[in-house]
């Protein structure tokens, strides 16, 4: 009985160390930061930036712009509301940011910032009006208004058989006038990801 109550220990002590061993296995290196890396096939840094990036060039590309080229004037535009309808997490903001970048170094129309963003400077500027000196303080009311809104949604649609999956996402955007609320633009991006899952291994 004892000799049968010693193996069981160390049966458990073999099988911990070895847990323990498989645990310690992990390794990581570091890559480029605009490398392709999808391990599942879920939305990833790469969809953003090339979606962000092509979707702006295309809106920038439309006849909506030579409006503004004959009076000699550069749009100005704002990033509104942008809507996670698929099935899984995405970042929005992450989305968001990247298409700030791309409107802003196309250096074809100004950008201001969002909601949030300028009611955080409203309250430093008012801050300002009773603790900064008069020369170095910002005035109330000079802030410079939108011409147009791009506002979109992500959508995602899957489809699963055994270890078979196909990702389909679809991406939406409107430019949309302030003033007028004519859609001047409306775009789409589509991502299609076939994902084939190993067997499990033991």
């Amino acid at each position: 009985m004892q000799r049968k109550s010693n193996f069981a220990v160390y049966f458990l002590m073999s099988v911990s160390l070895a847990l323990v061993s498989c645990a310690s296995n992990t390794q990581v290196a570091r890559v480029q930061s605009d490398s392709t890396i999808d391990l599942n096939g879920k939305w990833n840094d790469t969809d953003s930036r090339l979606v962000a990036e092509e979707m702006v060039k295309d809106a920038l590309n439309q006849r909506w712009i030579y409006k503004y080229e004959e009076k000699k004037k550069t749009p100005t535009v704002i990033v509104g509301k942008i809507t996670n309808r698929s099935h899984e997490h995405i970042s929005v903001e992450t989305f968001v940011k990247d298409i700030e970048r791309s409107l802003l170094n196309s250096g074809n129309v100004e950008f201001v910032a969002s909601k949030i963003e300028r009611q955080q400077m409203r309250d430093e500027v008012e801050d300002q009006q009773e603790n900064a000196s008069a020369s170095t303080r910002n005035d109330i009311g000079e802030e410079q208004g939108a011409d147009l809104m791009m506002t979109g949604s992500i959508n995602a649609i899957v489809q699963q058989e055994g270890k078979k999956s196909v990702i389909f996402y679809q991406v939406n955007m409107e430019l949309t006038e302030l003033e007028s609320k004519k859609k001047v633009w409306i775009g789409e991006k589509k991502i299609k990801k076939y994902v084939e899952r190993a067997g499990a291994r033991l």
